[in-house]
């Protein structure tokens, strides 16, 4: 296949493009550097650095290039973030996603990947939530993924779209080629990380009143590599069938953050402190998908379905940085 894939310096975006290079695909990545890390990104792959709003570079490229489908990774993604700054939520994860959908549509490419997010369920009292269920966004970061999600939607006559609802992914590629990099990271297992190998002192946990078995939230985690899996299945899924859809994108096991911590404090002989503070506004209590769906659609089978490899593999990662200073 041939892909025009966006985000593809960021850490979701970069895990993927090694997946599909390592499976013989031909990638043309566009990342303006906002939040991404040029060095991720493999000498292999043809690199435009710009803005998915810059109809023009992107439209060039379009003209000169067939593509069988657009991934579409590029998007800001912290959630405290949006609540003190929605516009710039809105601009760039909708607006500027719609207008690069639309410069795809008139270069006739048509059939597109959208990454989106659990986070546009909200606090849904299920311990499994599927894709039917209604979403209810708790911060602007959801609402903003909701939004373009829903111009899809609305546009699934000229359009053939997969819709991607990441429950929390983590990790690192197992041979240490990409990861996350973040300068002020609010993924717990990063966190995580960077207190395995000393470059912070201890970890805090936002809230320990939840309604659940210990108080800390719930999250269904997805090694990063399994999620590149999905995204290579599902693009030739979308290709051979012209089927739009939406599906989860987890292991339909959740863990709380205190099981987390805990889990790190084995692997690493309880080097993680930790201290409980108050709740971010914004976080759900409970985020599990139901994975039935993807499983009936496409031939998925993870590797990595293992909380103890995704830690392992992300201070792993972390060691690499702080020896790299990528």
């Amino acid at each position: 296949m041939n892909i025009l894939l966006t985000g593809g310096a960021g850490y979701i975006g970069s895990n993927v493009v090694l997946h599909l290079l390592d499976n013989g695909h031909n990638i043309t990545v566009v990342d303006d550097l906002s939040t991404g890390t040029k060095e991720l990104i493999p000498e292999k792959v043809n690199f435009l650095e710009c803005n998915i709003n810059n109809e023009k570079k992107i439209g060039n490229i379009l003209k000169r290039s067939k593509f069988d489908a657009l991934m579409h990774f590029a998007g800001f993604i912290k959630v405290e973030e949006s609540t003190n700054n929605p516009e710039k939520y809105f601009k760039n994860n909708t607006e500027n996603s719609i207008k690069l959908f639309e410069n795809c549509y008139n270069h006739n490419l048509k059939n597109i990947i959208f990454s989106s997010t659990a986070a546009t369920y909200g606090n849904i009292n299920s311990n499994s939530i599927t894709e039917e269920q209604q979403l209810n966004a708790l911060n602007p970061y959801g609402e903003s993924k909701i939004k373009t999600e829903n111009y899809l939607i609305k546009n699934k006559n000229r359009f053939n779209y997969i819709i991607l609802r990441y429950f929390n992914v983590a990790g690192a590629d197992i041979n240490l080629r990409s990861g996350l990099v973040s300068e002020d990271p609010t993924h717990l297992i990063k966190i995580i990380s960077e207190v395995a190998i000393g470059k912070r002192e201890k970890i805090y946990i936002y809230g320990n009143d939840y309604n659940t078995h210990d108080g800390t939230a719930i999250r269904d985690y997805i090694h990063v590599t399994d999620l590149a899996n999905i995204h290579l299945e599902i693009t030739k899924y979308l290709i051979n069938n012209k089927l739009s859809d939406i599906f989860n994108c987890g292991y339909g096991t959740g863990y709380s953050v205190k099981q987390v911590i805990d889990k790190a404090n084995e692997i690493t002989n309880g080097s993680i402190e930790y201290n409980y503070t108050a709740r971010r506004n914004g976080d759900a209590e409970n985020l599990v998908a139901n994975i039935e769906k993807i499983h009936r659609t496409i031939n998925w089978k993870p590797k990595y379905n293992d909380l103890s490899i995704i830690i392992k593999s992300a201070i792993n990662w972390e060691k690499k940085l702080s020896e790299k200073n990528i």
